[in-house]
């Protein structure tokens, strides 16, 4: 049944998989001409160690990094250990007491409760003076009739949109539905900065949101523009003016983007570039057969198989805790790593539920390879993402809905 289910799947999905490989092939040339224009070369891949002063490789990569997501600079660092981290930094470097933050996508992701001071920490930006206010999205988008009635009330320092939906149920929020709030965002205030969460989303839509006015994007190395290759690290790109604020808070005032040792991670980083257009490509076609299938089976599936995708990530509702246990194990099960352990919810920190989670991959935690979370709570969502060619992620998900469906 369920291989013939695939054969019906990859023939109704093959108009969707072409648009996937014309933009992997966007933005396989995209890279490979920052690379040329930068001159990569071998000696980029030198390490630094202790200050990391002149270390020309991590220059390079930011220069790169700058050219493919068409920002004016960026922050590039194996010294952020997650794509929260990074945008903790940017908050930290971006506002000061007294001022405002403002998202305009509703509550932020789970790990930034704290960093915000939603959930009280004394090193939050709560504890600093800062003040946190949030406009829901109405039915997946924004409010812009609250978020204009807000920005004339008050002085707003920075816009916060998280385009990816997180352990939520809302859909993620593409590159022209930014464009569209920024235009009326910058009819009330020219200054405001708006800073974008972009993690799972780099390289699934050709436009940058830095090209469509905002001022700043965020995201991890462990997800699109690691390629699985990347062992850490994230990015900041923007403003050049932003980036230097940020790159002072990470390291320190007067410093900035001058210190910060390699540690042998140019290599990687540049690699992991290299190969992103392609580890997403298959990604979102993983995620394609996936929401096919699920869909088919009778689950409710989000974005369904034929709907434009902003990210990476397919959220599975199965109502059912039990099952989307199932699933997960299924998952571990069919990974290259660790496939002989049993995923088994617990506390994360950061999280206020206990998480389940299949993460058999190459380097710890990372999202770009297949993997597969939740939390424990209703609906009972499983979050799946990644796939770093088409076939790993096509083999452990046939697999894996056998397993479910054999023992239901």
């Amino acid at each position: 049944m369920i291989d013939d289910l695939v054969k019906e799947a990859e023939e109704n999905c093959r108009e969707i998989f072409k648009e996937i490989d014309e933009n992997e092939e966007y933005f396989s040339k995209l890279v490979l001409d920052a690379f040329r224009s930068e001159n990569i070369n071998e000696n980029h891949f030198n390490m630094t160690t202790g200050y990391g002063y002149n270390d020309t490789g991590r220059e390079a990569i930011e220069r790169v990094f700058a050219r493919v997501l068409k920002g004016e600079a960026s922050l590039v660092r194996n010294q952020f250990i997650s794509g929260s981290h990074a945008l903790t930094i940017a908050f930290f470097g971006l506002l000061r007491p007294n001022d405002t933050l403002l998202s305009i996508t509703g509550l932020p992701y789970d790990t930034l409760h704290e960093v915000i001071g939603i959930k009280d920490n004394p090193s939050s930006l709560k504890s600093f003076g800062i003040h946190y206010e949030q406009i829901d999205l109405i039915n997946n988008e924004f409010d812009t009739e609250n978020i204009i009635k807000k920005l004339k009330e008050k002085k707003i320092k920075v816009i916060e949109i998280q385009r990816s939906r997180g352990y939520s149920t809302r859909k993620s929020i593409s590159v022209k539905d930014i464009e569209g709030i920024i235009k009326e965002i910058r009819q009330v205030d020219k200054d405001v900065i708006i800073m974008i969460d972009n993690c799972y989303c780099e390289m699934v839509e050709k436009t940058s949101p830095l090209e469509v006015g905002a001022n700043i994007i965020v995201g991890s190395l462990i997800k699109n523009l690691g390629g699985s290759l990347a062992s850490n690290g994230a990015y900041i790109c923007g403003d050049k003016k932003l980036i230097e604020l940020c790159s002072e808070r990470l390291n320190l005032p007067g410093e900035g983007l001058d210190v910060g040792p390699s540690l042998g991670a140019n290599k990687s980083i540049l690699q992991g570039l290299y190969f992103a257009p392609s580890v997403v490509a298959s990604s979102l076609k993983t995620a394609v057969l996936a929401s096919y299938l699920l869909e088919k089976l009778g689950y409710t599936v989000s974005p369904k198989y034929n709907e434009h995708r902003s990210d990476i990530v397919e959220a599975i509702t199965f109502r059912n805790k039990d099952l989307l246990v199932k699933y997960v194990e299924g998952i571990q099960k069919y990974s290259p790593i660790d496939s002989n352990t049993l995923p088994i919810a617990a506390p994360m920190p950061g999280y206020d539920d206990d998480i389940i989670m299949a993460s058999g991959s190459f380097t710890q935690g990372s999202s770009i390879e297949l993997s597969c979370d939740g939390p424990l709570r209703e609906p009972f969502i499983a979050y799946e993402q990644g796939g770093v060619t088409y076939s790993y992620g096509k083999i452990a998900i046939i697999n894996t809905i056998k397993e479910m469906l054999t023992e239901n």
